[in-house]
């Protein structure tokens, strides 16, 4: 939903005079972010209530804030949402307003996402997350279904309602445009569906396994895993299905393409002397690179960060972790207990799977402090979650 930003004409000044620290209170303010070790930045908030004020709190959270008193934040965030949502930044190490602004013309959540989305570009310089949308798979006994949700969980649609097995949603980057597998047709076939139009169509429905459909960030192709020569191999075809292209042959269990951002490679999970491996091929065919991932065995489901430093995996080790690695390869950083990661397009947080009994229930993790939060709202098991880019 689209709205307006009403910008007030002049800054604000907010309790200039009861900001000076002592120097024994002076905030240190962590300039290199280290994945897995970085310190939040602590921030107080005051004025919002109820709905909107634990929004607010999950929308920073997640993306590498903490709260703490005024006196000891880096960052005062006051405001209202009386009807509408006014919010203001103040920065206390530098004793001036950042911005202050009114918001409306769409529901209070809104609002205030995109008041966060305000907050974290005026302090890290980058776009924040919280007008994003994710995509999941639901189980609910022996059937399941696609969904989509704001990244919160909420505002949850379901997309399918075939009442048959589905799997591995993916998102067609700056598309309202799914792909996935479904055995509607009594085939695990790879679909797209059009979430404006509603229109769906098989793109690869050849015999055997078609699945983990993943869409090049220039949307102009899809890589996938298919069977159809015997052994589960990476595909790419156009995004209509057609001039389909094999780019693996080892014979071995190749699982979850994905693709660098330039959309020139593709990185997958396979097997290299009997162990489970990260590696990569070009997008138009060639010689597999292996990536390594050094302190950790059996890497599985990456998936390339959209700045290109990193990729998120499944570590398989007795259980299930994810972890980080840079892309070129190289020392393994692990994160939390958990599978099916994909990330925000800040490539900073990512939206994961983790094992809670028999179910699964989807959470965020900001994977430079390791601050996490449950956002499950479908019943049911949710997993296989895709970040809209």
């Amino acid at each position: 939903m689209r709205f307006t930003l009403f910008i007030e004409l002049s800054f604000v000044s907010l309790l200039a005079s009861t900001l000076t620290l002592s120097a024994q209170n002076e905030i240190a303010i962590q300039k290199t972010l280290i994945m897995g070790g970085t310190k939040p930045i602590p921030v107080s908030i005051s004025g919002f209530t109820g709905e909107i004020d634990r929004a607010l709190q999950l929308d920073l959270y997640v993306q590498g804030f903490s709260f703490t008193s005024p006196e000891t934040a880096q960052y005062q965030i006051t405001g209202s949402n009386n009807g509408h949502v006014q919010g203001r930044l103040f920065d206390t190490q530098s004793k001036a307003a950042k911005f202050s602004k009114s918001y409306s013309g769409a529901s209070l959540r809104r609002q205030i996402h995109a008041f966060s989305d305000d907050i974290v570009e005026a302090v890290t310089g980058k776009k924040g997350i919280a007008q994003t949308r994710i995509a999941f798979k639901v189980d609910t006994g022996p059937t399941s279904e696609i969904y989509i949700a704001d990244f919160d969980g909420y505002n949850d649609q379901s997309v399918t309602k075939d009442k048959t097995i589905v799997a591995a949603p993916c998102w067609t980057p700056g598309k309202l445009m799914l792909y996935y597998t479904s055995y509607k047709l009594g085939n695990p076939d790879i679909f797209q569906h059009d979430l404006t139009s509603g229109q769906r169509k098989p793109i690869a429905n050849y015999s055997g396994l078609n699945t983990s459909a993943a869409v090049s960030p220039d949307g102009h192709h899809v890589a996938m895993i298919l069977s159809k020569s015997g052994s589960p191999d990476v595909y790419v075809c156009d995004a209509d299905g057609s001039n389909l292209k094999r780019l693996t042959s080892t014979r071995e269990d190749e699982s979850s393409p994905c693709w660098s951002p330039d959309s020139k490679w593709i990185c997958f999970a396979t097997k290299l002397k009997e162990r489970r491996a990260l590696c990569k091929v070009s997008a138009s065919g060639g010689e597999i690179q292996r990536i390594p991932t050094v302190g950790v065995l059996n890497p599985t489901e990456p998936e390339w960060s959209p700045d290109g430093n990193w990729i998120v995996f499944t570590a398989m080790m007795g259980s299930f972790a994810i972890c980080t690695v840079p892309a070129q390869g190289g020392q393994v950083t692990e994160l939390v207990p958990g599978e099916d990661a994909s990330w925000a397009p800040n490539s900073r947080t990512v939206v994961y799977a983790r094992r809670q009994g028999g179910s699964r229930v989807l959470a965020l993790l900001d994977v430079m402090t390791k601050q996490t939060k449950d956002i499950s709202r479908v019943a049911g098991s949710n997993s296989q979650p895709s970040w809209a880019k």
